[in-house]
This record gives structure tokens, C-alpha cells and sequence, in this order.
């Protein structure tokens, strides 16, 4: 039987392998920590590392990524601010 994605949103920063300016972008899932770093590091260029970002979303953030529609295991790249 497959795992469920869950219903939550992890965030996850990911880090570039570049030189001598790695470049870091945050991307948001709609999946459980674990299966997020390996959903984000799919949608990311080779070699670049990821980490869960221990965040909790506030009320307006949460009805914010909402609206995105993500369906479980979707991912999305946040754009900077």
C-alpha cells in the first residue's frame, strides 16, 4: 500500500552548489518532512542540498498556500520577497 503524502505544509530552504555564491531559495510541500526533501530535491538542479525548515505557519500564511491548490506530493518554489 503507498505511504500518504499527509495533508500539511513542510518548507523546505534548498542550497545550490554554486561557487563562489551558493544561492538559497525556500519551496513549500504538500507532503510530511521527509517525503518533502525528497519531493523538492527532485524539482531542483543536481547537487543542491536541502533542509526542513522548522516553521509554524501562521493563520494567514496557512490560508495563503491554500490557495494555491496544491494537491498532496505537489511542490512550489516561494518566491523572494
Amino acid at each position: 500500500m503507498a505511504e500518504s503524502f499527509g495533508t500539511s505544509f513542510t518548507i523546505v530552504e534548498v542550497t545550490s552548489d554554486g561557487v563562489p555564491e551558493p544561492t538559497k531559495q525556500m519551496w513549500l510541500a504538500l507532503a510530511k518532512p521527509n517525503q518533502a526533501l525528497t519531493l523538492v530535491l527532485a524539482a531542483v538542479p543536481e547537487g543542491w542540498t536541502a533542509e526542513v525548515v522548522p516553521a509554524v505557519l501562521t493563520e494567514k500564511q496557512q490560508r495563503m498556500f491554500e490557495e494555491l491548490n496544491l494537491k498532496p506530493g505537489d511542490v512550489y518554489r516561494i518566491a523572494p520577497e
